[in-house]
């Protein structure tokens, strides 16, 4: 009796207490799930519908075959009695293959390791061929790019995003797509994914003759950026933080007065009466509304920083509490986070949190006329980040801990669709697959000013473009550490300013030294500034440059239009790396330390303190050079 069947669309195998389960997922693409002694669940996670479709099965006693387009899968039994899967393109080359039964070290390729209660710490395990490049995986605070030969934790941290969809040199993507707690090692030996507590093996693979296919394939079945507007492909001002109405118009006025286009204002943390009352102060900001009305005239959209956090003071606390809208402990006391209190996180794996939290932010922001909001704290940043000590409306933190920023993205986007805005864009802390589909704009979090630092954005925003984030930027300056009085700094602001002209959003922020003292101890008030970070903060060579970086990003509006088009319409990043549009130039998988913006434009930035020229790399072509006009031709 065979033990592969056809169900459907579907190709299942049953071997020892295990269900397989192999099936068409979108264009050149397949599912794959497993569990022990159970049946295969219906959740999507990051996956939309697929469109449906029909592929070629075929069903043998020992073997059975599910080709999909480009992508076909092979399953055997191998000498241990266990389904093993293959998995190879059109032309019947092997992309990879699950971890074989290696005779006496008896390997398995899907490993069930039972938890009490029911769930499992489960490992998937495919063999590695050591020359594939690997990239994508969201963003790690390092200096590699291609990840081959990492070790990546799958959790979601300030300054780390977890987004597991893989890039390969050798024509494959694949997506973890589990939200759990884990670990993923793309070793020279072996490819594994871990998740240290889960129900089922749930990853999606997709094959194309272009990484730039595999990519619009990908993001096609976990979606897409809404179009971005206009009006944010501009200049983006922020500091730590305007603490009254009075300073965010004093600025505004200054920029007017400049003649620089000034996109968006943003108003940070501790605008409010206290942590989720979701608010402002009236003591420090008395008429938000006359506030914004002004800013609108000149031009200017405006930002407000939210945090998820809910502090046991707080008017919708024990409301939130006593319906279960915010995440508990399984143990010891009910507080997640202490930052100036106690609070708790919300929880928007509940339906009824979303909307709960979307209602205030209607009532006390969108009333006033705020235009987008900053979503801050969105990992959640846990006080104590051991996360089997936490517990969602989705379950165990450990078991869906990852998904936690696409729902905290999600509350704002659905909340700002029902009222008509077209086209939502938040910027948000973190992110997981999927996310671009909630208008998330990723940002890198506090890191640390230092040229390292910069260096390691690079890759960074490269790596999640590859994982579907097509919106992402990072602090221009760095977040932590920068003193305004610091000639190097002012090097490392200068540098990272032009490096922040071509990111998706231009957005000057920091942390900087030295503080102001707070203007109060309640509320609004009770929290310090940083210096000054304006263009006019430091000296007239930094604001001259500063002002003509802003001016040509300006300029560029028409043509980063047709980029926002392509990330939209395609999933495109904008900023990729040179590979993505040259995969046939072995040269361009080396390179990290330039990137495209858009197909027209190579980004060189200068990345190394005290370094006045640089070498590059032009890709097959005639390159022009925009200062000088000078023509070069590529390769």
């Amino acid at each position: 009796m065979s033990m592969f069947e056809q169900k459907g669309c579907a190709l299942i195998a049953r071997f020892n207490g295990e269900i397989v389960q192999v099936e068409p997922w979108g264009e050149n693409s397949l599912r794959v799930r497993a569990v022990k002694m159970g049946t295969i669940l219906d959740t999507d996670y990051a996956l939309l519908p697929p469109a449906p479709c029909t592929p070629v099965i075929h069903v043998e006693e020992n073997g059975a075959t599910i080709q999909n387009g480009k992508l076909r899968a092979v399953l055997t039994q191998n000498e241990g009695g266990l389904c093993e899967i293959a998995y190879e393109n059109q032309d019947g080359k092997e992309l990879f293959r699950e971890l074989g039964w290696h005779g006496a070290l008896n390997l398995y390729a899907r490993r069930f390791k039972p938890i009490l209660g029911g769930d499992y710490e489960l490992t998937a395990s495919f063999l590695s061929d050591p020359d594939e490049k690997l990239y994508g995986m969201g963003q790690y605070q390092q200096p590699q790019f291609d990840l081959k030969g990492c070790t990546l934790e799958l959790a979601q941290k300030n300054t780390q995003a977890s987004v597991p969809y893989l890039v390969s040199s050798k024509g494959y993507g694949l997506l973890w797509n589990n939200p759990a707690i884990g670990r993923a090692t793309l070793g020279a030996n072996v490819t594994e994914f871990t998740a240290e507590s889960t129900r089922q093996i749930d990853y999606w693979i997709n094959a194309a003759d272009t990484p730039a296919a595999l990519v619009e394939q990908y993001t096609e079945l976990t979606g897409r950026v809404p179009m971005m507007p206009k009006w944010a492909m501009g200049f983006w001002q922020c500091k730590l933080r305007y603490q009254t109405q009075d300073e965010v118009l004093t600025i505004a006025r200054r920029y007017k007065e400049l003649n620089i286009p000034l996109s968006v204002i943003v108003i940070d943390f501790f605008h409010w009466t206290q942590q989720g009352d979701w608010r402002f102060d009236p003591e420090y900001f008395p008429d938000p509304k006359a506030m914004i009305d002004e800013l609108h005239e000149m031009g200017v959209r405006v930002m407000i920083s939210i945090w998820p956090t809910v502090d046991r003071t707080s008017v919708n606390y024990e409301e939130m509490s006593e319906r279960d809208l915010l995440i508990r402990t399984d143990r010891g006391l009910n507080v997640t986070m202490e930052c100036w209190g106690m609070q708790c996180f919300i929880d928007p794996t509940n339906p009824e949190t979303r909307e709960f939290v979307w209602q205030k932010a209607m009532e006390n922001y969108r009333s006033h006329g705020v235009d987008l909001f900053w979503l801050d704290e969105a990992e959640p940043e846990y006080t104590v980040q051991d996360f089997d000590l936490y517990r969602y409306y989705d379950g165990p933190a450990l078991e869906c801990a990852n998904e936690y920023p696409a729902r905290y993205s999600q509350t704002f986007f659905d909340g700002m669709k029902k009222e008509g805005i077209e086209n939502p864009l938040n910027l948000v802390r973190c992110a997981w697959a999927g996310s671009q589909r909630y208008g998330a704009l990723v940002w890198s979090g506090d890191v640390p000013s230092t040229f390292t630092y910069l260096r390691y954005q690079l890759t960074a925003g490269l790596n999640m473009g590859l994982a579907g984030i097509a919106w992402w930027t990072a602090d221009i300056g760095g977040f932590h550490g920068g003193n305004v009085h610091d000639p190097a700094f002012h090097e490392l602001l200068m540098r990272w300013f032009q490096f922040g002209a071509f990111c998706p959003v231009m957005r000057l922020h920091g942390d900087r030294d030295p503080h102001y003292k707070p203007l109060g101890t309640t509320g609004g008030g009770k929290v310090a500034s940083g210096a000054d970070n304006e263009i006019w903060s430091y000296t007239p060579e930094i604001q001259d440059m500063m002002s003509y970086y802003i001016l040509l990003r300006e300029s560029m509006k028409g043509y980063m239009t047709t980029v926002m088009e392509e990330a939209h319409e395609k999933g495109t990043p904008v900023m990729k790396p040179l590979f993505y549009d040259y995969p046939a130039d072995k040269t361009c998988w080396e390179i990290a330390d330039e990137f495209l913006f858009g197909h027209d434009l190579l980004v060189a930035p200068v990345l190394y303190a005290g370094e006045r020229t640089r070498t590059l790399y032009l890709p097959e072509g005639r390159w022009c050079e925009y200062e000088t006009g000078k023509v070069y031709d590529g390769g």
